[in-house]
């Protein structure tokens, strides 16, 4: 399982320390796409070919399902860490993250998000009342 925060920076060669807590679990082969709310997924293989067979179960005659297995697998890419631990990030997905220097990984149970430091920061400033939906997910609660 994944948890935890850690602020790092990119290199100039578009490189990313894994964070030690995350390497055990992500092993040197990993997937990278993008992901919702402008942030970047990482999965280790299995949990990768896990989500990979639920997302072929989605009917191919549903417009928002075609759509959303396109933006998933399009940006997919299969990273393997070089022998610093480090993991090159494409350009196509630092674009998509707004990656330029610094940047945020957190652990979110089966992946890990990679955001740039001034996305992440926008996005715990914003609007989102967690009181409102864990009230409203009440019964993972009790």
């Amino acid at each position: 399982m994944f948890i935890g925060e850690y602020q790092h920076a990119i290199d100039s060669k578009n490189r990313i320390i894994i964070p030690s807590k995350f390497r055990e679990e992500l092993d040197d082969t990993f997937v990278l796409t993008k992901g919702l709310d402008g942030c970047l997924y990482a999965y280790p293989m299995d949990e990768w070919k896990a989500l990979e067979n639920k997302l072929k179960k989605l009917p191919l005659t549903n417009r928002n399902a075609r759509a959303f297995v396109r933006f998933f697998f399009s940006g997919a890419n299969e990273i393997t860490l070089d022998k610093q631990s480090r993991a090159l990030i494409p350009q196509s997905l630092l674009e998509y993250a707004s990656i330029i220097k610094e940047i945020v990984s957190i652990g979110v149970s089966t992946r890990i998000e990679i955001w740039s430091k001034e996305k992440w920061k926008e996005y715990n400033e914003s609007d989102i009342d967690m009181d409102e939906i864990a009230e409203q997910m009440g019964e993972l609660f009790t």
